[in-house]
């Protein structure tokens, strides 16, 4: 089916008061397992490639772009394309061209100040192009001289009144915000603010977006979902799954050469995941 809107898939979500998975990819095994995880669900999925991972294949953005579409488009649930991560003006001005429907413009490593200046700019090119942008917002310095911190470092935390002044003063589509989970956790022992989570709904017009999903257990992701986080996304859980099925076949199999034999083995763990994953998202709070 054609590529869907990154926008369309988490408009559908807030209105069904339920959350679309953001799976992040690096490589073509990465792209093939979420789809195929997304279709055994029966759900809709958006395929994310970050800018760290576009650096990890020689600073070219197309050839897994491109590998991504192609898949994409013989899917049988929606799936979207979203370009993750973006601090360069660079890649983001690609993304139009190589099948995004979004991007996540990432400037929280700045003052407040220059990322929201840099964010409305940002937003203002995209929505020209016909893109959905997302944006985040951390925990701003306090005159006590403590340090602004980006949405995903750990203890950060985004203050409901900064966020509504934010997504005002940006125009962007989604905000992602710093309720207590952090990037690249490998264990699942994030504990969320779900009290902060419901200022910030209240507070801010637009869907919200939760990063670092990997390291939430199940329950706090259906609570965070059930207080109105709308995309969830998810990387390191992809390669959790990945790396400890290739770990288990290559020590059961140590003579084992040809690569096709171990990397089906960690496209299959990953798709199981998805697929895992997606369940709990759809899955009623208790």
């Amino acid at each position: 089916m054609p590529l869907a809107s990154t926008g369309e898939l988490v408009g559908r979500a807030v209105t069904a008061r339920t959350a679309v998975a953001a799976f992040n990819v690096i490589t073509l095994e990465h792209v093939e397992a979420v789809i195929a995880g997304a279709e055994s669900a029966g759900a809709p999925v958006v395929l994310q490639v970050s800018e760290n991972a576009v650096k990890f294949r020689y600073g070219r953005l197309l050839p897994l772009a491109r590998a991504a579409v192609a898949l994409a488009e013989r899917a049988t649930v929606p799936v979207a394309l979203h370009l993750d991560h973006v601090q360069s003006d660079d890649l983001l001005r690609q993304a139009p061209g190589a099948g995004f429907s979004s991007v996540m413009y990432d400037a929280a490593r700045l003052p407040y100040a220059d990322n929201l200046a840099a964010t409305r700019a940002a937003a203002d090119w995209a929505h020209a192009q016909g893109l959905w942008i997302e944006a985040e917002l951390g925990q701003i310095g306090g005159k006590d001289g403590r340090p602004a911190l980006d949405a995903h470092a750990p203890g950060a935390r985004t203050d409901p009144d900064q966020a509504r002044d934010f997504v005002a003063g940006t125009g962007v589509d989604a905000l992602a915000v710093a309720i207590g989970s952090v990037h690249a956790m490998t264990t699942r022992t994030a504990t969320l603010d779900h009290g902060l989570l419901k200022r910030l709904s209240a507070a801010v017009t637009v869907p919200l977006v939760l990063h670092g999903s990997s390291g939430v257990p199940d329950d706090g992701l259906v609570a965070a979902v059930a207080g109105g986080i709308a995309k969830v996304n998810v990387g390191t859980a992809l390669n959790i799954a990945m790396t400890g099925a290739i770990r288990d076949f290559l020590a059961a199999n140590p003579e084992a050469v040809d690569s096709r034999k171990y990397l089906s083995v960690g496209r299959e763990a990953m798709a199981h995941e998805v697929g895992r994953i997606i369940g709990v998202l759809s899955a009623p709070p208790a």
